[in-house]
């Protein structure tokens, strides 16, 4: 984990991560400084001082060549002579003018590495000579802000002091001394957006890098010619130039003997100036043997990660490897910092702070509820994790976790002795040594709704003693098509499991469990399910769920289920279920669900399943209602809802144990009267057919809690319906007109609570 005064250290003050150049660009860039200062000054000697002085030569016979022998002009003094002569020069008749005419001439034709008067040099030469130190300071500082980049996305990376007189923090996994606090930690959450979008943006190219080669060979190349050039010339300073121009028409001479009063520290400059622009060419050179020999455009952080333990840092490529290449060469602890912000674990490190700041222990437990289970349950929807107060609450029994992915579950989950559901909706989670433990000995409900193979965790084969597994997703045998479902042979205790999915065949994986597995639920999504003989097996079976299975017969491997209880083949295909006759052999099957399928007539053999008491066949295509339907004498509920039937047989009156009868939707016109026999029942829903009179033996129904009577032909409503002392207004379901038939006393008492 980052500590917290990386964060600090990073979100405090002023933006101050530059760019910082290598070494070998600095020394250039101070090389080039005085270089430039050099060729300032001696062109500076040049301007200021006189620029040549000339004389012109003694004519002499064309035999004697006075341009490349010196000889003096006067004649040598005598050793013998003891008087002092008076000197005499040479008259020229030349006046002042003439020389300076001479001067310039000669400086333009027989000097070499002469210095022009050009705009360049004297706007330079004013600038040198009429420095201000405030414009200094201006210009010291407005390069300063220019240098200021390499900021992850919007412009800033922060530090607060020298890294160089920080020592190196190894990052380890222990809990900080401090904690950011909300405004700190939001800043930090902020940094390291900045660093996402920055390295999303430098690492798309390698421009930088091909700028710098680019430039590099630029500098390598320029020295090469400033080396040529200036070592041929060097040489040629002089003192005592001899100087020939055709100007005799004006002067009547053309050949000069010229004095270059400056050629001696020129000289010296000059030779100066090439050393120094030899090491510039030598760390030029450096510098391409830095960029060619070594692989700048990618960049590990494998000494960070073995150094702090991150093991989550990425290696970076193309131009932000480059940078970070570049700033190693001024100080390794920047990257070393810089790799902090690239971690996963560190940014959710940072992401679990500002969670715990914002969901305290009591705001959680103000969101606990009851669910369907009876279970104090704690739901969280799309949180970017999971906060650490959350495993305080000790009174919690179910957790529910919708779209939380990423997140680690502790070893403090264990402080929840209550807790026996756990719900992952689409939540990728990954367990602590000590939470799986924890898991493995006190969690009897899983919920998993998955939409890819990171979402369906792996330790949960490893639940032993789970006694409920519900799975939502898409499931496949082969593996190179989906997710596969390994063995469940671990769940020792497994008794129920759900499988909503898109399977063609049972997997293997829940035929591990069959001898011990009591509920079954298949929802196939539409999906034909086939090969159904694995059923066979799962002879323990109490309750069978085969839904939205596109099944057209009744498979024949439910009838070896001598255990099954309750058989639930809703939205199938199911046309005829002739096959019904063989249910005889179950004898303990209690519930027939064959709801929402196509069925156009119930066979006479339904009266061999004594056993039933609950039987649904509500939205079918069933017409005629058979008598020996009402032979199942134990029948407690029947529901015949949205179907085409006309006409109620009177043997319904059989069913003394009735206490849920459903037609609505049908086109029924009559009721028998034996109907109001079955004295037993407490909701009866005959809505939305086409009856027009309802009998006064509806008073027999004095348990009656329900009626619907909604959508009818009916005119008026029968006093006796007072005698269902039962029956309250909000159970009673009809127009508010027909309701207003009923006598006042009859109305007063329904309306009473």
């Amino acid at each position: 984990m980052i500590p917290m005064t990386e964060f600090r250290q990073f979100t405090e003050q002023q933006p101050a991560f530059r760019v910082l150049k290598p070494w070998w660009d600095v020394f250039t860039d101070y090389l080039s400084v005085v270089m430039l200062m050099i060729g300032v000054f001696g062109c500076t000697l040049q301007v200021m001082q006189d620029k040549i002085i000339c004389l012109p030569s003694t004519v002499l016979p064309l035999s004697v060549n006075t341009c490349s022998e010196t000889t003096s002009l006067l004649p040598p003094p005598s050793n013998n002579s003891t008087v002092l002569r008076e000197m005499k020069g040479l008259k020229t008749n030349l006046d002042l003018q003439q020389y300076s005419f001479i001067n310039q001439m000669c400086y333009e034709k027989a000097l070499h590495c002469k210095c022009f008067d050009s705009p360049w040099t004297t706007r330079a030469l004013s600038e040198v000579s009429g420095e201000n130190p405030e414009e200094k300071e201006d210009i010291k500082s407005a390069t300063y802000r220019s240098n200021m980049a390499l900021s992850p996305g919007e412009g800033s990376l922060e530090k607060t002091q020298s890294l160089r007189s920080i020592p190196e923090k190894i990052v380890v996994d222990k809990p900080s001394a401090s904690a950011l606090d909300k405004k700190e930690g939001e800043q930090a959450k902020a940094l390291f957006e900045k660093v996402k979008k920055f390295r999303l943006h430098v690492e798309e190219g390698d421009i930088l890098y091909l700028m710098y080669v680019r430039q590099t060979v630029f500098k390598v190349f320029k020295f090469l010619l400033i080396i040529a050039y200036n070592s041929s010339l060097v040489n040629k300073v002089r003192s005592s130039v001899c100087c020939k121009v055709e100007i005799q028409d004006m002067t009547g001479y053309k050949e000069f003997e010229c004095n270059h009063t400056m050629a001696h520290l020129f000289s010296k400059l000059s030779y100066c100036y090439l050393c120094l622009v030899a090491v510039y060419g030598l760390t030029s050179l450096y510098t391409s043997y830095w960029l060619f020999y070594r692989s700048l455009k990618e960049y590990s952080f494998e000494y960070v990660r073995q150094e702090t333990g991150i093991n989550d840092i990425p290696d970076v490529k193309n131009d932000f490897a480059f940078m970070l290449h570049m700033i190693d060469q001024y100080d390794p602890l920047y990257s070393k910092r810089f790799a902090v912000f690239l971690s996963e674990v560190s940014e959710n490190k940072l992401k679990q702070l500002n969670l715990n700041h914002e969901w305290t222990a009591e705001k959680l437990r103000q969101r606990l509820q009851t669910n369907s289970n009876n279970r104090l349950e704690l739901q969280l929807f799309m949180l970017p994790g999971l906060p650490d107060p959350v495993f305080e609450l000790t009174e919690l029994q179910s957790l529910k976790l919708e779209i939380i992915n990423n997140v680690t579950i502790p070893a403090s989950i264990s402080q929840l002795e209550d807790l026996q559901e756990l719900s992952l909706y689409q939540s990728c989670l990954k367990l602590h040594k000590t939470a799986t433990s924890f898991l493995k000995e006190n969690l009897k409900v899983l919920r998993v709704k998955f939409d890819d193979n990171k979402e369906l965790p792996q330790w949960m084969y490893g639940l032993r003693n789970l006694e409920e597994l519900y799975l939502t997703g898409s499931l496949c045998p082969d593996v190179s098509k989906n997710i596969v479902l390994e063995s469940l042979r671990e769940m020792k205790c497994l008794k129920t499991l759900s499988l909503k999915s898109n399977l063609t065949k049972i997997p293997q994986s829940i035929v591990d469990v069959s001898s011990h597995l009591q509920r079954l639920y298949f929802h196939n999504d539409g999906s034909r399910l086939v090969m159904l003989n694995n059923l066979k097996k799962m002879t323990n079976l109490i309750e069978l769920e085969l839904v939205r299975c596109d099944l057209e017969r009744i498979p024949h491997a439910i009838f070896s289920l001598t255990n099954l209880q309750e058989l639930d083949l809703k939205e199938n295909n199911l046309r005829s279920i002739e096959e019904i006759i063989s249910f005889q052999h179950l004898r303990k099957l209690t519930c027939l669900k064959l709801w929402y399928n196509g069925i156009m007539y119930i066979p006479e053999h339904i009266k061999k399943l004594g056993s039933l008491e609950r039987l649904y066949f509500s939205h079918n295509k069933i017409e005629i209602l058979p008598s020996h339907l009402f032979l199942c004498n134990k029948l407690r509920y029947l529901d015949l809802s949205n179907n085409d039937i006309r006409f109620i047989p009177p043997e319904i009156g059989v069913l003394q144990s009735l206490l849920y009868f459903s037609v609505t939707c049908n086109k029924i016109e009559n009721l028998p009267d034996e109907l109001f026999f079955c004295k037993k029942l407490k909701t009866l829903k005959l809505g939305k057919n086409s009856l027009s009179i309802l009998s006064p033996k509806i008073s027999y129904l004095a348990l009656l809690t329900y009626l619907d009577l909604k959508c009818n032909h009916f005119e008026i409503l029968p006093q006796e319906l007072g005698c269902c002392r039962a029956l309250k207004r909000s159970g009673l379901i009809v127009e508010e007109t027909l309701f207003e038939t009923l006598p006042s006393d009859v109305r007063d008492q329904m309306k009473a609570e």
